[in-house]
């Protein structure tokens, strides 16, 4: 709205207009009294959104304000649910002194909440991180940064392609996604909820280098790390501004840059995420997924800790063999049962400090935090009879903090309110200046009976009182029929129905200072509280080094009881390339089972490169090949993994592909996703991945989906990935006779009765049946439908057979491939039963040629 505009609105709109120009795009809390006001179309859209009560306040520029409003004790709750609709809130408070000021009271924007930055309790996930990336491209190059505002965590990098960005976006999910608003960006990160565009001169890198200098308080950025990643420092220069701007104060608690490096970890595309359900399963929840099994975490610091573990396993062994040994040791003796109790006071302080940080920390924060310095020597003590050099470096990095937990001791009450507004936060004997102040406030009561029984005995007026409100702060109240009799020096204050009430000399001097008493209480204990954060911001550094390491010990000890009461082994690292499970098992699939899980065995090395896995529908293979996947996965974060025992080498990648599910937003069929995924494995794989293919080809025809299987198939054990290819196309089988790294290996399952029994375990070589009718009869089909397939089935194999016998006999095997394959034959051929049944040395020459010709005649 321009100047022109404004001047038709009243002073109070003007106002509100001059702010709102600032921040079109959000929407506004624009504080009055004990209300924050919503007018115009944020009214509108928070009446919908909310389900508040749309309303309207007089008129302004000529027309009727719409308006809605949130009660200032209870925005928390109406906020958390903007923000995890995705809506940045623009809070505007009443900054000047309504009894001193002329017009309306100036207010300013002391805060702007959006997804991806907050760090309010009430509005972010416990258990999981909040995060905010940019991304800086040029050509095929992109800088990522990435910023947990919550924690203070701080990280670049730069990827070399497309598919490498997805994966780590797929890998973090921020929140909150900034982009400069000249990038033409793909569709799938237009499409990302939370996108945001920012001018381009946001990412300019001498700015940002300037910037993060000064934010660290360093010379230059060498010591990260990071000094030639020209894309990444400018993302993270767009990043910084935008946390600055919407928290409106200073950033103590973001004081490094970290450098990620995809060399470092096994790379995990988006698809291979959703397929392995590592923290969040296919239908969005958190039931039934590997951190679900594994999250047995005291804090919820730990908690979200071993979830950036699970989604960015690493291949440093040094460091996974580092924690290998410390959750053996506290495994040994049960040493995990002693430090997991200790852990369950100290509370998620990593959250806290970055809110003392942010000056946003309420009392009962520095509450928690006072409990959480007050266990650590109780904790140091347990820690100190522990003798493995990763808990030892911990526990030196936890340290201890005596003073400040004796200052936090002294100075907050055992259970403070909600929030500093009211006071009463504070101890006696913290502050003398303000115990003298509250003792002037606490004795008002005994005053007022004192001086009401004296006024009474003087004046002879037994029905006389003295009260206070907050409107006409103290008086003396008479009824109407004995105000006559008021002593002269008793001036009339207000008139009532029934009753007046006065005030005299003594009574005023009181209330003066009584109310001032009061009020500066209230200031004085809002400035020690203030000075309650400066001291702890002092010392932010060592505590949120304190905050990382507890959270470490949380999840190494949590994967200690894991590995006791899952029955867990401690997996081996070979330098030679290996891959050899013993009686692995699936931990989700085992949790929600109410029978014994069947357990299986994977042995792969160089002469074995690829297994291809055949078998009944339902009978394991998808749960075969994630089982083998996530065990890998578990040892590369350092913990022990479900199987009696585990020799692997380093991977780079996993990779899945797995399911049939279609884009239909992006317009690609169920197929299409198929090869996209296909392709993508293909291009990047190699000797050190680990690759799961599940039913490649079956989204269309039968000839063309078993060629592109067999050439994937082939070209996988080319690149001698570690593969585990489940397959209906039974012609795969026989690539073992010309690939000597492959093996074939099936799923057993046995009938009975006309019924299927999967007995889910894995043997050498190829299948003989596919049960397809049995699955289908166990699924429910009804038996007439059942029948006819049995009839179609057999039409299907003779014509096949007819088919194979009029092929030229050079032809390969992918050429002489039938309609369906033996794999599905429930029913033998009537020729071949009677060729079973005949014996070829009892017949004469002649005989054997009428039985040819007869033969040809039943085709």
């Amino acid at each position: 709205m321009s100047a022109k505009d404004l001047s038709k609105h009243t002073p109070m709109m003007q106002q509100y207009w001059r702010l709102k120009n600032q921040h079109p795009d959000q929407i506004m809390f624009y504080r009055m009294g004990d209300f924050y006001e919503l007018f115009y179309d944020d009214a509108k859209k928070c009446a919908q959104l909310l389900d508040i009560t749309l309303t309207s306040r007089g008129q302004s520029g000529g027309s009727v304000i719409p308006m809605a409003g949130i009660p200032f004790h209870a925005a928390e709750g109406y906020l958390a649910r903007l923000v995890s609709l995705g809506e940045s809130v623009v809070i505007c408070e009443q900054t000047g002194d309504p009894a001193t000021s002329k017009g309306p009271v100036e207010r300013q924007v002391v805060r702007i909440l959006t997804p991806g930055t907050v760090s309010d309790e009430a509005l972010m996930d416990d258990r999981r991180d909040n995060l905010v990336a940019a991304i800086m491209h040029n050509d095929s190059l992109y800088g990522l940064a990435v910023l947990d505002i919550s924690s203070g965590r701080f990280s670049v990098q730069e990827l070399n392609s497309e598919e490498n960005l997805f994966a780590e976006l797929e890998r973090i999910n921020p929140a909150e996604l900034l982009i400069a608003d000249n990038w033409s960006v793909p569709s799938t990160l237009e499409k990302r909820r939370g996108l945001q565009r920012r001018a381009p001169w946001d990412f300019d890198y001498d700015s940002a280098f300037k910037a993060l200098c000064q934010q660290f308080n360093t010379q230059d950025l060498k010591g990260f790390g990071c000094e030639q990643l020209t894309l990444a420092i400018g993302a993270a220069g767009c990043l910084l501004n935008y946390a600055k701007d919407t928290q409106r104060t200073a950033l103590p608690h973001i004081r490094s840059l970290f450098h990620e490096r995809l060399s470092e970890t096994v790379i995990l595309d988006a698809a291979t995420r959703r397929n392995l359900e590592l923290d969040k399963n296919l239908s969005g929840g958190r039931e039934n997924t590997l951190q679900s099994v594994m999250d047995r975490c005291q804090t919820s610091m730990g908690s979200r800790l071993l979830s950036r573990w699970l989604n960015r396993p690493l291949r440093q062994q040094n460091i996974l063999e580092a924690r290998q040994d410390a959750i053996a040791y506290l495994l040994k003796d049960y040493h995990f049962e002693s430090v997991q109790p200790a852990l369950k006071d100290i509370g998620d302080i990593e959250r806290i400090l970055a809110r003392i940080s942010l000056r946003s920390a309420r009392p009962r924060d520095l509450a928690r935090l006072r409990d959480a310095l007050n266990a650590l020597p109780a904790l140091q003590s347990v820690l100190a009879k522990l003798d493995v050099t990763r808990v030892q470096e911990l526990s030196k990095a936890i340290s201890s903090y005596p003073e400040l937990a004796d200052i936090l001791s002294r100075a907050i009450i055992d259970n403070p309110p909600a929030v500093i507004r009211e006071g009463g936060v504070l101890k006696l004997g913290y502050d003398t200046e303000l115990d003298e102040l509250l003792t002037i406030s606490e004795n008002a009561g005994q005053f007022l009976i004192d001086l009401e029984t004296r006024e009474k005995e003087r004046t002879g007026l037994a029905n006389l009182k003295v009260g206070y409100n907050r409107v006409h702060g103290y008086f003396i109240e008479i009824p109407t029929k004995q105000a006559e009799q008021a002593p002269p020096e008793y001036i009339r204050r207000q008139t009532l129905k029934g009753a007046e009430r006065f005030i005299i000399p003594e009574l005023k001097a009181f209330e003066d200072k009584a109310l001032s008493a009061k009020s500066r209480a209230l200031a004085r204990e809002k400035q020690l509280y203030d000075e309650l954060l400066d001291i702890l911001i002092k010392q932010i550094a060592p505590l949120q080094a304190s905050a990382a390491a507890l959270a470490e010990l949380d999840v190494l000890s949590n994967l200690a009881e894991r590995a006791l009461n899952l029955d867990l082994c401690r997996p081996q690292f070979s330098q030679h390339p290996l891959l050899e499970i013993k009686q692995g098992r699936h931990l989700v699939v085992e949790s929600v089972l109410t029978t014994p899980f069947v357990a299986n065995d994977v042995k792969m090395d160089d002469t074995t490169r690829m297994l291809i896995i055949t078998g009944p529908n339902m009978g394991g293979k998808s749960t075969y090949m994630r089982q083998t996947a996530l065990i890998v996965l578990l040892a590369h974060i350092g913990s022990f993994v479900p199987a009696q025992a585990c020799s692997l080498s380093l991977v780079d990648r996993i990779f899945t592909r797995i399911g049939s599910s279609d884009d239909l937003a992006g317009g690609r069929s169920t197929f299409m996703v198929e090869m996209s995924e296909t392709a993508n494995i293909l291009h990047n794989a190699s000797a050190q991945s680990l690759v799961l293919m599940d039913e490649v080809g079956r989204g269309t025809s039968t000839f063309d989906g078993l060629s592109l299987a067999w050439a994937a198939a082939e070209q996988l054990a080319k690149l001698q990935a570690w593969t585990l290819f489940a397959t209906h196309y039974f012609e795969l089988t026989s690539l073992p006779e010309h690939l000597n790294n492959v093996a074939n290996v099936h799923l057993s399952a046995t009938e009975h009765q006309d019924r299927i029994v999967f007995l889910h375990s894995v043997l050498p070589g190829p299948a003989n049946q596919s049960y397809g009718l049995a699955v289908a009869q166990l699924a429910g089909v009804p038996p007439q439908v059942i029948a006819r397939a049995r009839e179609h089935l057999q039409q299907l194999e003779a014509h096949s057979l007819m088919q194979t016998d009029h092929q030229a006999p050079t032809q390969s095997k992918v050429e002489q491939a039938p309609i369906q394959s033996d794999l599905f034959a429930t029913q033998p051929h009537p020729l071949l039963l009677e060729l079973k049944d005949m014996n070829p040395d009892e017949l004469t020459p002649k005989q054997a040629l009428d039985l040819l010709y007869a033969w040809k005649m039943q085709i």
